[in-house]
């Protein structure tokens, strides 16, 4: 294939590098402000005693976990992630449960 097929078919594509880097540099930089929120919320909830609240943070960060495995997995296939999607996912559904019970207690 010469050259110029090359650079067609990318043009056909419609995909901007550009925009696909900034998307994924979001991704990171909401991924670690997420994980700082979380830690100091989990803190903060320890020195209270308040574990009802600590049990919808975990939920949320387990579900973080399970879709950013699932994703990988769609396109590594590899078992480390399908595992870690599935594990993820049980123990969301998990703390979700533990802070229903506990708050309608």
């Amino acid at each position: 294939m010469d050259k110029e097929k090359i650079l067609e078919k990318s043009r056909q594509i419609h995909q901007d590098e550009g925009m696909e880097h900034a998307e994924s540099q979001g991704r990171e930089i909401g991924f670690i402000a997420f994980c700082i929120l979380f830690l100091f919320l989990v803190i903060f909830n320890l020195f209270y005693g308040e574990s009802v609240t600590t049990y919808a943070i975990l939920s949320l960060l387990w579900v973080l976990i399970a879709g950013e495995s699932y994703g990988k997995y769609r396109f590594t296939k590899t078992k480390l992630d399908l595992i870690s999607a599935i594990a993820g996912s049980i123990a969301s559904i998990l703390s979700v449960a533990n802070y229903i019970i506990i708050t309608l207690r």
